[in-house]
């Protein structure tokens, strides 16, 4: 029996029926020549089933995937985990078929069911769907892991990892069963904060200040000089030590900091979900990078900022000042190294300028607005981005676990927008199925109903849109906005 550690915990704690704390994808496959004409040893000709079978039948599991949680009077009330002995993999690994014609509506309506439920406390948390029947010769495979054992970019990592650049290759595990998943990791020592979304949250971030690299283990006296060493980097900020931090959290976001108007997004959630997807050519967006001389994240950005633009126009929802969106951001130079050395991820929050009706001007502002951000972030150290981030991110805890306070005060920002590396080989196989697209499908809070998720395979951006069934309604509609944003910014 393991403890769960204290950034674990959180995610336990800060779930409710209205607000599951797992991350999820789905994976769009194309079925393998011949598939459906083979004819299998039991005399199934259905190749999806089969699949299933082989699964349930012959992975053994990794240790890390067969862990439940458990919250006994023993444990004086402490978390912990424990080895479940007799996993059901039928329980946990389903065979799913869509109704004819099986169009991605049904898709997607169906993994919006899927996502807005709760993994069973009682079981290891963790969920695998093979989905048959998507019209083209198509399957699709969507997965869900609670954020205490896992992060959402970790989690992408792992079924990355599933996958294989041979297109004959078979007998490749599913994510549970990796042999090379790092199980034996004690989680309550890691030596980065995990992310959620792709962020780390303030929690995480201050939590982890005591299990820094080379103190991790240590009891408290450790996390008091832990303290202590952040205090005295924080105080190294020129010009003026500590209340140039401060300064800096301020300004760190140019004028948008923490001035976010208020939204349908930021309303309270309900439990249901709805998802949506999407794939972009990179061509695309890459022409409209060089005409304007903006990143491949920018153009994302105004890509979204447009669409948001117009889907508040349709419901008469869109206010007057523009709409702020927390984005992960890399501060690794073009040779890979980050500013500092260690950790390179930090986070902004970006002016999306929903308010310009022109797209030339709403680009042009997007990029200020994370130039400034990225250009004030690079000349601090990465523990002082860390802090810095963690201050900022500390105004949007209170909204998701203080009833009736989603809505009732100005967000820090409107939604996540979150950008995350793919797999840099294509195309990708699993058991001779092509990977056709990996949708991340992610987090939302209350007072933050809406989470927009990219990640890029096979030369294109994959956008994974996850909301509240509710407080967002017809999300599906963002997905053409989207087209009609980026043909658009195509025409500067």
């Amino acid at each position: 029996m393991t403890a769960v550690g204290p950034l674990d915990a959180m995610f336990l704690l800060g779930e409710t029926r209205e607000q599951a704390m797992h991350v999820g994808g789905l994976m769009l496959f194309e079925l393998p020549e011949g598939a459906r004409d083979q004819v299998f040893p039991d005399g199934t000709r259905d190749y999806v089933a089969r699949l299933y079978q082989d699964i349930v039948e012959n992975q053994t599991v990794n240790p890390l995937f067969s862990r439940r949680v458990r919250n006994r009077a023993l444990d004086l009330g402490y978390w912990s985990w424990d080895q479940d002995r007799e996993i059901d993999l039928e329980y946990h690994v389903r065979l799913s078929g869509l109704a004819r014609p099986g169009r991605f509506r049904e898709l997607f309506e169906l993994t919006s069911r899927l996502h807005g439920t709760l993994l069973d406390r009682r079981r290891p948390l963790w969920e695998m769907h093979l989905i048959e029947g998507v019209q083209g010769r198509r399957f699709a495979v969507y997965s869900k892991i609670h954020h205490s054992m896992i992060d959402g970019v970790t989690a992408l990592q792992w079924m990355q990892n599933t996958l294989t650049s041979d297109p004959v290759r078979t007998g490749m595990p599913a994510t549970y069963a990796l042999p090379d998943a790092p199980a034996s990791v004690d989680r309550s020592v890691e030596e980065q904060p995990r992310t959620l979304s792709g962020m780390p949250t303030a929690a995480e971030l201050f939590a982890a200040v005591g299990r820094l690299p080379g103190e991790a283990g240590k009891a408290v006296g450790g996390a008091v000089g832990g303290v202590g060493r952040v205090l005295a980097d924080l105080a190294g900020l020129s010009p003026v030590g500590l209340k140039s931090a401060l300064r800096a959290l301020q300004t760190e976001h140019s004028s948008v900091a923490f001035q976010a108007p208020q939204t349908i997004f930021n309303q309270p959630i309900t439990g249901a979900r709805r998802f949506a997807a999407q794939s972009w050519p990179m061509e695309r967006l890459e022409k409209v990078r060089v005409m304007t001389g903006a990143t491949l994240n920018d153009v994302m950005l105004a890509m979204c900022s447009g669409a948001l633009r117009n889907y508040l126009l349709e419901l008469n929802a869109l206010p007057d000042k523009g709409l702020t969106a927390m984005v992960p951001v890399s501060l690794r130079g073009a040779d890979g190294n980050g500013t500092g050395g260690g950790n390179s991820l930090a986070t902004l929050i970006a002016d999306l300028a929903t308010d310009e009706i022109d797209p030339e001007p709403r680009i042009r502002r997007i990029m200020d607005s994370t130039t400034y951000g990225k250009g004030v972030l690079s000349q601090l150290s990465p523990l002082q981005n860390l802090m810095i981030g963690a201050l900022g991110l500390g105004s949007a805890g209170p909204a998701a676990v203080i009833p009736g306070l989603a809505g009732r005060t100005p967000p820090p920002y409107n939604l996540v927008i979150s950008n995350v590396p793919g797999p840099s080989e294509s195309p990708l196989y699993w058991n001779r199925s092509r990977l056709l697209g990996m949708y991340p499908a992610s987090i939302v809070l209350n007072g933050q109903a809406l989470n927009i998720s990219v990640t890029s395979y096979d030369h294109q951006l994959h956008f994974g849109l996850t909301g509240c069934r509710r407080t967002v309604p017809h999300l599906q509609r963002l997905l053409s906005h989207l087209e009609t944003s980026l043909r658009e910014l195509e025409f500067l």
